[in-house]
């Protein structure tokens, strides 16, 4: 069965048992979760200690890339065949309730637990390609293009997604009906992501306007 056909959570390592209503199946959702997102934090083991580092990220299809230093701790030890776990949260609102054990958060979160493979050659450059066009869209065609100093310099690794699972929590503070008369306001706070406005290099050498496929980014990677 391929990644893309394999539902999500179906291994005992990525079953939902703690409030498994949250738990979505769909893989859709977790390619929507992953898309939104700039960076993915990493968790590995290196000589018995653990280690969680946030690195940039892009969806190529069914897998995972994964940018950084060649010189980095996290890249060698993936590229080396350790297993690592990705977690990627989006904070959507902040969910208060009438007394603090009930208050929470909306969320999309999605897991991903594999063997990441370093990528060379053609395979290098598409996923330099792919992962700045989702970091920084319609923006490539513009900039100097990379040298071999530059590739030789920071690996990619390929993540597959064959063993991962998506939570989502979207409520209302789910009170006890004894508290419901408590006079405090309840309700919830949206977290909005969004880019602000730009703010030019002081070192250009030449004042330019504004790129205009800015203005096709989106307010907010939601």
């Amino acid at each position: 069965m391929s990644s893309e056909s394999k539902p999500l959570g179906d291994t005992k390592r990525t079953t939902l048992h703690r409030v498994p209503h949250k738990e979505v199946k769909d893989r859709e959702v977790l390619h929507q979760i992953l898309d939104a997102a700039l960076v993915g934090h990493v968790g590995f083991v290196q000589d018995g200690q653990p280690f969680v580092i946030p690195v940039a990220i892009a969806r190529d299809g069914d897998a995972l890339l994964l940018h950084g230093s060649k010189a980095s701790r996290l890249f060698k030890t993936l590229a080396s065949g350790a297993p690592c776990a990705v977690s990627v949260t989006h904070i959507d609102a902040l969910v208060l309730a009438r007394s603090a054990f009930e208050s929470s958060m909306n969320y999309r979160s999605a897991l991903i637990l594999g063997v990441a493979r370093e990528l060379e050659g053609d395979e290098k450059i598409r996923a330099f390609d792919a992962l700045t066009d989702h970091l920084l869209p319609e923006r490539r065609a513009t900039l100097r293009p990379m040298n071999d100093d530059e590739i030789r310099q920071t690996t990619i690794l390929s993540l597959p997604m064959d063993e991962a699972s998506v939570k989502i929590s979207s409520k209302f503070p789910a009170d006890d009906e004894a508290d419901l008369s408590w006079p405090v306001w309840a309700g919830n706070i949206p977290i909005e992501h969004k880019y602000g406005t730009p703010i030019p290099d002081p070192r250009m050498t030449t004042p330019l306007p504004l790129p205009d496929y800015l203005e096709r980014w989106p307010e907010g990677r939601t």
